[in-house]
């Protein structure tokens, strides 16, 4: 039995979809590489560790998003309804974002200190 040796490598191919700020800074740095943008991307995915993140710091943030979303919600339910904001909501939901803000802060900072 005589083999004959393929002449192409055998692929896969995969197309990537990128929004146009994300393309014009990946084509500045593939031309500061001197190189164009498909080896770029291939050296940046085959040559880089993969950075995993315990997902687990994020529950509060999410937690807070919600409560502060369902608020948000109620508060222009209620402004719509009446056409008035009253102060004390508009001041319930300025503390509950700057403690969003803060949950989301401290685990964010947690997370990138987290890498595993």
């Amino acid at each position: 039995m005589i083999f004959i040796a393929r002449k192409y490598k055998q692929v896969k191919r995969k197309e990537l979809t990128f929004d146009l700020h994300d393309w014009e800074k990946i084509k500045r740095r593939a031309e500061a590489c001197h190189t164009d943008t498909t080896k770029y991307l291939r050296r940046m995915i085959l040559d880089r560790e993969p950075i995993f993140y315990d997902m687990k710091n994020i529950a509060p943030m999410i937690n807070g998003m919600r409560t502060i979303s369902r608020n948000i919600n109620q508060i222009a339910k209620k402004a719509n309804e009446t056409n008035t904001l009253n102060a004390e909501d508009y001041e319930i939901l300025r503390k509950e974002v700057q403690e969003l803000f803060r949950t989301v802060n401290l685990s964010l900072s947690t997370l990138l200190s987290r890498k595993v």
